[in-house]
């Protein structure tokens, strides 16, 4: 009966991975998906009704808190476009040589990501690049390149990418060593295909920084910092406090409440506090890592992911190469399911926090999707904002994008073993 649950999961990761051409919000199927594969487990033979709420109930709470932390991340970058926060990046783009800037939208995008998550750094990067850039096929290159530097810099931040959130919540990571394990190999890995592209700008000079339609909001720095900072200041939080890395973010965000209610209350600026900017945080992403990890739980609870850990185990002996292809996978199969998974086939009474496996997910789950563009968040937002081709990104983006991301395994293993030795 196990084979049923399988196949129901399929067949709903299917209508997940064709939501175009289905028209049907991937979020929908997801909840859905979860729904009916913890159906499948109660129809199981001899499933115990009585152990498996109680296990129902476990994993919900383990997922809510992803789900609470990554809405108050939101509301605070929210919060921070809505005070035009993110004009204070214009000023470090102050050139007019194109490989110049190049490299700076690259850095600026890697270590932004780092604090926010991708997709907004990938959106309000390529915003400003719209107004720099107007040859249509070099700001494609700069796209690509904002892309791979966002997935490259949330991979190695424990609030920088969902991925690597998920391990730095569920205990797998700690925020010190991820950062320090993974920053090289990253910014290895988007600074291949950067050289690479580096060579190909033409050195023609870009027209001044400009930003018509943008009117100046109050305390648009003063917000800037003051988000930024709680976001920061999460890690040092779970540090000094062991408390949940959600307990953090919520502390954040209720400084970014009080503080916005005391600015505004006064004025008829409405639209700069938290009550207005909740209603524009993108809750279908949450719903849908809510449904698709409850899916993947149903899975665990089934015992069919220990089992696919022992059969790769037992075809591929080196957990290197394992990975690695994992990441590859990602570039074609959502990193969330896949480290949802990857979570639940290795336990943590095997694989101890820190261990070498929850390092090399994190890398390759986050830095994989820049392999093709319909392979992370941020690649599917600029895809659409820049009408960017699969086949475009396929043959000019792509084999960069892979020798920086091997490139960076490489780098990574070798830290890994001089640290080791």
């Amino acid at each position: 009966m196990s084979t049923t649950l399988i196949i129901v999961f399929l067949l709903g990761y299917a209508a997940i991975t064709m939501e175009h051409p289905l028209k049907i919000n991937k979020s929908a199927t997801a909840l859905l998906l979860a729904v009916f594969c913890w159906i499948a487990i109660l129809v199981l033979p001899n499933a115990n009704h009585e152990e498996i709420i109680p296990e129902l109930s476990h994993h919900l709470s383990s997922i809510a808190e992803i789900a609470f932390f990554l809405m108050g991340a939101m509301t605070i970058v929210e919060l921070i476009d809505a005070h035009r926060g993110f004009r204070i990046v214009n000023h470090f783009l102050n050139t007019k040589s194109k490989t110049k800037l190049l490299w700076l939208i690259s850095m600026l995008t890697f270590f932004l990501s780092a604090v926010l998550d991708n997709l907004t750094t990938a959106i309000v990067v390529v915003s400003i690049l719209r107004k720099m850039v107007d040859d249509k096929n070099e700001r494609m290159i700069f796209s690509s390149m904002v892309i791979i530097a966002a997935n490259a810099g949330g991979a190695w931040s424990p609030i920088g990418d969902v991925t690597t959130t998920m391990l730095w919540i569920g205990g797998q990571v700690t925020a010190l060593n991820i950062m320090l394990m993974l920053i090289i190999p990253s910014l290895v890995s988007m600074l291949v295909p950067l050289l690479f592209f580096s060579f190909s700008m033409k050195g023609k000079n870009i027209s001044s920084f400009d930003t018509p339609g943008e009117t100046p909001q109050p305390y648009s720095i003063h917000i800037f910092i003051l988000g930024v900072m709680c976001l920061l200041s999460v890690p040092v939080f779970k540090q000094l406090t062991h408390l949940p890395p959600y307990m953090g973010i919520l502390l954040g965000l209720g400084i970014m409440w009080v503080v916005t209610e005391l600015l505004h209350s006064k004025t008829e600026r409405k639209n700069l506090q938290v009550a207005s900017v909740l209603t524009k945080i993108d809750l279908t992403s949450i719903l849908f890592f809510v449904g698709i990890l409850l899916a993947v739980a149903a899975l665990e609870s089934a015992g069919i992911l220990v089992q696919a850990a022992d059969w790769l185990n037992e075809k591929i002996p080196n957990q290197d190469i394992t990975i690695s292809f994992l990441g590859i996978a990602s570039a074609i199969i959502d990193n969330v399911p896949l480290v949802a998974a990857s979570m639940a086939m290795y336990p943590l009474d095997t694989f101890a926090a820190d261990h070498k496996i929850w390092e090399m997910i994190a890398y390759c789950a986050g830095t994989g999707g820049s392999l093709l563009i319909i392979g992370s968040a941020a690649g599917v937002v600029v895809m659409g904002m820049e009408k960017i081709s699969f086949g475009w990104y396929l043959k000019k983006i792509s084999l960069p994008a892979l020798v920086g991301y091997a490139t960076g395994v490489a780098c990574y293993l070798g830290i890994y073993s001089m640290m080791h030795s």
